[in-house]
């Protein structure tokens, strides 16, 4: 490789010969795929559509009914992103859906958000697990917790109440520009230098 040329594309075939340029050229190649991550969330979004799961509405309206009633009682960009997020990983993991969610957002949101979009499946069993033979007092095990009312409000206000077939919510292309923000960098990660 002539002076000043910049390499591709890693060289090694194993992590223990990899070098500095190596790295340079995973790190330049890793960006525009990382750029394209609302829009992969989006398309995910998306796929929730048509899945009523018995509900009255689908998933992907739920999602959308949780974030427009965020939007409209002035909640900020970030919190009302969390609302039409919060049940992503509905796709992937029924059967933890709100751990995948915030796995997915903990490194574009607050330490709040991340606590409120894990626990919220618990804490939205408030409303329904008696009805299942379940404990619908689950979530006590979190009381004192300092986002105990932050997420139990969550539920309250935009989520267990967003499941209405006569609600005019926003369009999901109005919610894209606030995707797009919130996952424009992250604000924590085990790849990115601490700030001085």
């Amino acid at each position: 490789m002539a002076d000043g040329e910049i390499q591709a594309q890693a060289k090694f075939t194993a992590m223990t010969e990899g070098t500095q340029d190596d790295w340079m050229a995973i790190m330049r190649a890793a960006g525009p795929f990382n750029r394209e991550l609302p829009d992969r969330l989006l398309s995910h979004l998306k796929m929730l559509g048509g899945d009523f799961g018995g509900y009255p509405v689908d998933r992907l309206e739920h999602s959308l009914q949780t974030a427009t009633r965020a939007f409209q009682d002035g909640r900020d960009e970030e919190y009302v992103v969390c609302a039409l997020l919060h049940d992503i990983g509905d796709l992937l993991g029924p059967a933890n859906h709100a751990e995948i969610g915030a796995v997915i957002l903990k490194p574009y949101v607050s330490e709040q958000n991340h606590w409120m979009l894990d626990k919220h499946g618990i804490f939205q069993g408030y409303y329904f697990f008696h009805h299942l033979g379940l404990d619908r007092d689950m979530r006590e095990q979190f009381r004192g917790h300092p986002d105990f009312e932050y997420t139990a409000q969550f539920c309250h206000l935009y989520d267990q109440n967003s499941f209405d077939p006569k609600f005019t919510s926003m369009p999901l292309e109005a919610f894209e520009p606030m995707v797009r923000r919130v996952l424009e960098r992250p604000k924590r990660s085990i790849y990115k230098r601490e700030e001085a």
